[in-house]
């Protein structure tokens, strides 16, 4: 169980920061903004359209924590690796979260339910930040990405049948350019594009999770969450 400490927004002078322009740039936003284009982080507008085909829909509403841990030496963003026996993204990194249930009644309660069901992160260890625009994956769902930041000291309990490992990469890595690496897949097995993803030691972060992380890292740039 985790410790009975509740994550508080840190005194403006203590902050990091990346922390400080985290705040600032999510201030305001909230869920249900969905881009126009159904876009895999920085895909050109050709391929975008190439693609949109492939998206049901009525799409089935998720949600989906992006828990950054504020180190004392730097935040990190803290992924999962998908147990291998899932029926959907076996394997693949992802962030904890998953289908937003009617008895949630927001996506906010059904991402931190998924993420304490999935790794023990309980909600009372989350200070929500604020919300990316909403992203379309292949497999029917509308994820909504909740930006939570997290106090160290907590303890995880990841459930095996969901969760395979968790793991952290530092969040400068994530955002600075340089560690992009282009890459040609197929979306729905079908139409290839290119995409930008993330080699992290032996772990390769790409489709929807490094989609996210690059909308993160624009609204960083920016200033602000873009709804285009």
């Amino acid at each position: 169980m985790y410790p009975n400490a509740i994550s508080t927004p840190r005194e403006a002078d203590t902050q990091s920061p990346l922390i400080a322009r985290l705040r600032a740039c999510l201030r305001g936003t909230a869920p249900g903004r969905l881009r126009r284009d159904p876009r895999y982080g920085v895909l050109s507008p050709e391929d975008t359209a190439r693609v949109e085909a492939l998206f049901l829909p009525n799409p089935t509403a998720a949600a989906v924590l992006l828990p950054i841990i504020d180190h004392p030496g730097g935040p990190t963003l803290l992924f999962t690796e998908r147990a291998s026996m899932l029926k959907h993204h076996a394997g693949q990194i992802a962030f904890p979260g998953g289908r937003v249930e009617p008895e949630d009644g927001s996506a906010l309660a059904g991402a931190l339910r998924e993420t304490a069901e999935e790794i023990g992160l309980l909600p009372s260890a989350v200070e929500v930040l604020g919300y990316l625009p909403e992203h379309l994956v292949i497999s029917g769902y509308c994820v909504t990405p909740v930006v939570g930041l997290v106090t160290p000291g907590f303890r995880l309990a990841p459930d095996p049948r969901e969760v395979a490992s968790v793991f952290e990469v530092p969040l400068d890595y994530l955002l600075d350019p340089v560690n992009l690496v282009p890459q040609r897949r197929k979306i729905g097995g079908v139409v290839e594009v290119l995409l930008q993803e993330f080699q992290w030691e032996e772990r390769r972060i790409w489709g929807a999770t490094a989609s996210m992380v690059l909308l993160l890292a624009e609204a960083l740039r920016q200033g602000h969450v873009a709804h285009a």
